[in-house]
């Protein structure tokens, strides 16, 4: 399936523009868009999906409603729920015969776990909380609603905040994530605070929200795919390596985030006399 346009999803909704931009929804508003299996497979179906679909060019991920951006795995179907809720009870999280048989929903929600890296702008529109970030540990960068918040309630709930932390490390420092982390549902983090701290580049009205994500998103779609795919996965490299790895791939990746088209391009750009109107952020 390399068409997202050609399936009816369950749990997310999916838009695409002429632009180069498509919008995720995650549509389960009446569940604050908390996962479930069956959300867990269409996002990896989907990102999957994405790779081999060059009419989208720069993604925006966001929740359903106002009130919520995603609050994590749904605990009535996937934490001990009534069994017969479930949508899939062969593969109950939490549930195994001993801690080193662990199925991580984290391994089906992300973009990058999925091998996608075109570009993902996430538009947080209200709570974001523990499961979530698997995703927000997954994009390029979060743009925020004035009434967004994010924390991480696993140890109210005598869970050990583990996967989740970790994967929000590389966006916020060590003594917010821990304190976030210990807090639990006894403190939040306001949108502002986020900005403040590097983890949101920005923040805006609700109203506003899905606007100024897609703004940014169009301005990435314009430009040579192979170019921005490629500075995605050598900006990545560079996080996820030491500094001396990281600069001894340099050169293969340059070589395959270039090409003559993507130069031809680009030189077309800055010879055609059109200036590009910059907005000061």
């Amino acid at each position: 399936m390399s068409d997202p346009n050609a399936r009816d999803w369950e749990t997310i909704s999916y838009v695409e523009h002429d632009d180069g931009v498509a919008v995720v929804t995650l549509n389960r508003p009446d569940v604050h868009n908390a996962f479930n299996r069956t959300m867990q497979r269409e996002l990896h179906d989907l990102w999957r999906a994405l790779r081999l679909h060059d009419p989208v060019r720069c993604i925006v991920l966001t929740g359903a409603g106002d009130k919520s951006f995603c609050t994590g795995i749904d605990r009535a179907e996937q934490m001990g729920g009534d069994a017969a809720a479930l949508d899939d009870d062969e593969h109950r999280v939490g549930f195994a015969s001993t801690p080193f048989h662990f199925d991580d929903p984290g391994d089906w929600l992300g973009p990058k776990t999925a091998d996608l890296w075109k570009p993902v702008v996430a538009a947080v529109n209200g709570m974001a909380c523990g499961g979530a970030f698997y995703l927000l540990g997954e994009v390029e960068f979060i743009i925020a609603a004035d009434h967004a918040t994010f924390f991480d309630p696993h140890v109210t709930y005598g869970m050990c905040a583990t996967l989740e932390p970790i994967h929000m490390m590389q966006r916020m420092p060590f003594g917010e994530i821990m304190r976030m982390s210990l807090m639990g549902n006894h403190e939040r983090l306001s949108a502002e605070r986020a900005h403040q701290i590097g983890l949101v580049s920005e923040v805006v009205p609700g109203s506003e929200l899905l606007a100024a994500a897609t703004r940014c998103a169009s301005a990435i779609a314009s430009a040579p795919a192979l170019a921005v795919e490629g500075t995605v996965r050598s900006i990545w490299a560079g996080l996820e390596l030491t500094r001396s790895q990281a600069l001894s791939m340099g050169g293969p990746l340059v070589g395959l985030g270039t090409s003559e088209a993507s130069l031809a391009g680009g030189q077309a750009a800055f010879t055609s006399g059109k200036r590009i109107e910059w907005r000061l952020r």
